[in-house]
Formats: C-alpha cells, sequence, structure tokens
C-alpha cells in the first residue's frame, strides 16, 4: 500500500515538472514525433492533450510531417470472389503496410485525400471526410437528391491554404435529356458550413472529362482537363479558384506526338495530376490496354505566367498498366505488364525504364491495376469534430469495430482462415509426435539390415527428423485486426505452402517405410 502511494507520488511530481515547461518549448519537441505517437500521449495529461488536440498544432504538425503513397483499391470481383474497397499505406522506407484500414468501408471508394484526411464516396446518401491516424469519420450530407445521378468522380477534396479550409467540391450533372454528360454548376461545401454553395460555369463543361482525366488541387484551385476541338490535344486546362470561385482557361503544352503521327497504338490518354505540389499534366500511348512508347509529363509554373515545363519523357521499353503512373519522392510507381507493382528511380528529365533496376513492391494480380488510384499520405492529427456544425462525427470504436454487418462476409473469411490456422497447428504437433516415434522405430528396426542398407535409411530418416525439427510454429493473424487483401492473399499462400510440406513430408516417410519393409521382406526370403 505503502508502495502504492509513492509511485503515485512520484507520478504526480514528475506530471506537475512537466507542466511547468513553457508550451512553445512542449510544442518544439511534439513537432518531432510522428502522429501515431502523439495520439499516445494525450493519456498522459490534460495539458498534452489539450496542446496535441488543438486544431492549429495539428495544421503545424503537417510542415513537420513525412509523406508517404496510399495505393487504394475498390471493392471488385474476380475470378467469381468479392474483394472489399482496401488501401495499403506505404512509408518512407516503401514497405506495404499489413493491416486494413476501419475506417474504409467494403463498398468505399476514395475520392480525395488531403492533410491525412481522406474524403470518401459512400453508396449511401452521404460523404465521409476520414483520419486514418484517429479513426476518426464525419458524415455529411451529399448534395444530389437522386442516388442515381451520383458517382464518385463528382466529388473532389481540397484544403485552402490562404483560409485554413477544407472544401469538398461537387460537379451538379444537369438533368436534362439533351445536356446529359455535362454539368452547368460546382456545388462546395466547406466543412463546418450549414450547407453546399452553387457556383455556375462559364459555360456547360463536360463530365467525360472529369471521370476519364482526373482532377488535381493545388493551393486552394482545381483542375481538370475540358474539350477544346481547336488545339492538338483537343483538351484545355480549366482552373476554379475555390476562394473566389473564379474559372480559367490554360492552352496546354506543345506536345510530342511521335507515336500518335506514325500511326502506333490504338489510342492516346490524358490525365491531370499533381507532382511535388505542382499541376501536371501527362500522355501516352496505349495498345491493347496497355501503354507503351513515352509517358510525357508537364508541370504548371503559375509564377510564371501560367508556364509549362516538361519534367519527364520516360520511354517505356516493355507495356504497362493502363492506370496513371504515380511520381512522389523522387520515383515513379507504375505496375508492369505482369502484374507486379514497382518503383523506378526517376534518372533525370529523359531516360528509359529498364526492367533489370526496378523494385517491386507488390503483387497486384489478381486485382490488376483496374480503378487503382494513388494518392500522396501522411498521418495527421487533424481533428473533425471541430467541423462537426451540419455534419455527424463517429469516433473509433475500440472493440468490435469490424462487426458490421456489411462487414459479415468478409469476417467470416478472416475468422475462417484464422480456424484453419489453428486446426494445422494442433495437427502439426499431434503428427510430428506420432512420426517421430515412427522415425525412431524405423531406425531401430534397421539395425539388423546390412550396412549399406541401414546406412541409407538411417541418412533419410534423419533428413525426415531434421524437416520436423524445423517445422514452423504456430502463425496466427492479430486478434481483431483485419490484413489487407496482400497480406490475406500471402495468408492464404502461406498455408497452401504449409499443407503441401506436411504432405511432401509424409510422402518421403511412407515411401521409407515402403522401402524398409521389402528389404526386411527380402532378408526374410
Amino acid at each position: 500500500m505503502a508502495y502504492k502511494r509513492t509511485t503515485r507520488r512520484r507520478a504526480g511530481k514528475e506530471e506537475s515538472i512537466i507542466n511547468c515547461l513553457p508550451t512553445e518549448l512542449i510544442e518544439h519537441v511534439f513537432f518531432s514525433l510522428p502522429a501515431s505517437c502523439l495520439l499516445q500521449c494525450t493519456s498522459v495529461c490534460k495539458k498534452w492533450r489539450k496542446i496535441i488536440r488543438d486544431s492549429q498544432f495539428a495544421l503545424a504538425h503537417l510542415q513537420h510531417a513525412s509523406s508517404c503513397m496510399l495505393l487504394f483499391s475498390p471493392q471488385g470481383s474476380v475470378s467469381g470472389k468479392l474483394y472489399p474497397s482496401d488501401a495499403i499505406v506505404f512509408d518512407e522506407a516503401w514497405s506495404p503496410s499489413k493491416l486494413a484500414v476501419p475506417v474504409i468501408g467494403p463498398d468505399d471508394r476514395i475520392c480525395g485525400s488531403c492533410n491525412g484526411l481522406l474524403c470518401l464516396h459512400t453508396p449511401t446518401s452521404t460523404i465521409k471526410i476520414a483520419n486514418l491516424a484517429t479513426g476518426e469519420c464525419l458524415h455529411l450530407k451529399k448534395p444530389t437528391k437522386s442516388l442515381k445521378d451520383d458517382h464518385l468522380s463528382f466529388y473532389r477534396f481540397g484544403f485552402h491554404p490562404a483560409t485554413k479550409e477544407y472544401m469538398v467540391i461537387h460537379f451538379s450533372q444537369e438533368s436534362s435529356p439533351l445536356t446529359v454528360g455535362r454539368f452547368n454548376v460546382i456545388q462546395v461545401y466547406t466543412l463546418g458550413d450549414e450547407k453546399w454553395k452553387d457556383v455556375a460555369t462559364p459555360e456547360p463543361l463536360s463530365l467525360n472529362c472529369v471521370k476519364n482525366s482526373g482532377v488535381a488541387i493545388v493551393d486552394g484551385t482545381m483542375y481538370w482537363l475540358a474539350e477544346d476541338k481547336g488545339s492538338d490535344w483537343q483538351h484545355v486546362v480549366m482552373s476554379f479558384h475555390i476562394g473566389e470561385q473564379s474559372f480559367a482557361h490554360i492552352q496546354l503544352p506543345a506536345v510530342d506526338l511521335e507515336d500518335w503521327a506514325l500511326g502506333i497504338g490504338d489510342d492516346r490518354h490524358y490525365w491531370i495530376t499533381e507532382i511535388d505540389g505542382k499541376v501536371c499534366v501527362s500522355t501516352a500511348q496505349s495498345w491493347e490496354g496497355m501503354l507503351f512508347g513515352k509517358l510525357q509529363m508537364w508541370t504548371l509554373n503559375e509564377q510564371v505566367g501560367q508556364c509549362w515545363s516538361q519534367e519527364y519523357i520516360i520511354n517505356l521499353l516493355s507495356p504497362f498498366a493502363l492506370g496513371l503512373p504515380f511520381v512522389n519522392g523522387g520515383k515513379i510507381v507504375i505496375q508492369h505488364c505482369d502484374g507486379n507493382l514497382c518503383s523506378y528511380e526517376l534518372l533525370g528529365k529523359n531516360f528509359e525504364i529498364e526492367l533489370t533496376k526496378m523494385v517491386k513492391l507488390l503483387d497486384l494480380s489478381p486485382r490488376g491495376e483496374d480503378g487503382m488510384q494513388f494518392y500522396v499520405f501522411v498521418k495527421s492529427l487533424v481533428p473533425l469534430d471541430v467541423y462537426a456544425k451540419a455534419a455527424i462525427v463517429h469516433r473509433p470504436k475500440r472493440l468490435g469495430e469490424w462487426r458490421l454487418k456489411k462487414w459479415k462476409a468478409w469476417e467470416q473469411e478472416r475468422v475462417t482462415q484464422e480456424v484453419a490456422w489453428r486446426r494445422i497447428h494442433q495437427k502439426e504437433h499431434e503428427w510430428m509426435a506420432h512420426r517421430r516415434a515412427a522415425v525412431m522405430e524405423i531406425k531401430e528396426t534397421s539395425q539388423g539390415l546390412p550396412d549399406g542398407i541401414q546406412a541409407q535409411i538411417s541418412m533419410e530418416m534423419d533428413r525426415i527428423l531434421q524437416h520436423l525439427q524445423d517445422c514452423p510454429d504456430q502463425h496466427r493473424s492479430p486478434a481483431q485486426q483485419r490484413l489487407n487483401w496482400v497480406e490475406m492473399m500471402q495468408e492464404r499462400k502461406k498455408l497452401s505452402a504449409r499443407l503441401e510440406r506436411h504432405k511432401v513430408m509424409e510422402d518421403s516417410l511412407d515411401r521409407a517405410i515402403s522401402c524398409l519393409s521389402q528389404w526386411q521382406t527380402s532378408l526374410t526370403a
């Protein structure tokens, strides 16, 4: 009892010393810590929690947080098997995460990522804003009344650095049969506001470009490709300044259309994205659903009269998947035609991708590149409860976070796999005990055989015993946590390999027993 009182007094004294430190000094130390560590620090004392949960501190901490890559895979069916929506986060060393992300539902789709927050399109009447680090989710009503006219490509999510506001942008599709596939209103929702605001476009614009070519939001301005029949690209960049709510046209750069002029390939693809905080337009030729030839990329320099600078000309010496390549941290991430997601060092402005120098990140088969999206991602402390004026905020549950009805099928698969591992582990111990006894009996029985046969049997039994000793211990997934789809596939492969290993060992032992029986019979005869 005295020991507990002493411990409490010591803890109280240490806490009082910590609270005597200037807030600026504590914040300076906290800036160097990752978000995951700071979230644990919120339970140390009230002062630390107040500092860490402050929205201004969260924004300042972002300036010190390191960025990484997030790979999102939408829900889809492959070979009759349904896979849920899932995300894989790569750390600074480009190592992929293993656990599934609880805030992403099995049928959610990402339509934007900014400062560690994800904007998720759901099949219901709400848009979900989620923080992967804290597990908080904010749900807000969609502006569209009819879910038939709703599409995830019509939504984007961004941040205005001047006003420090997060905004969801919606391309409002016209309802007239004569103008289907076009929009003349952009709807903007600022997190914390009570309603969406309509901004009329200067002219009716195509939604097909928005769907197929992408949208980028950089420094509070949104960019996408619009139709322009009079240009070589037959496209023009349309910009929308979120703060000023104004539109502008930006002509595209002169493009080397050598592959197109030679009649190589069956289609040319254009994308708009972001590279190192700048707007980027890319183009490449395709043939039979694969990219080939030259992948050309330009970035926009708004400080020099909206001038385009060619960043890269990447020669693709073999076919690559049709999805948009991702550029970040001095590397390009692209999927090869064999299904492997690979990274490659950016070796200057004009270079060739040599297959022997590519670094394999993941095997994406059987899902492939269909619908996959790349995002720059940081783990942040941005709180969502400060924006809950016209929305609902859900905080993470400590237990049972996967026990939703919509997760039932995939939860059952996780449980089934867990049961399979336990059963095989139990059988391994029973099987090994029985086989060890059988091996020792065979070695004793072989003592009366000729030296050559005895040596051969002894060597074979020793090899089997060595395999039995090397048999791995029980393998189990983390309790109450789902693995992402890549790790689930690896688990299936490991389970199959384990079963195959046992089969080989059993066959080897059965052959040894059969040979021993034949030798004993021949000697007796």
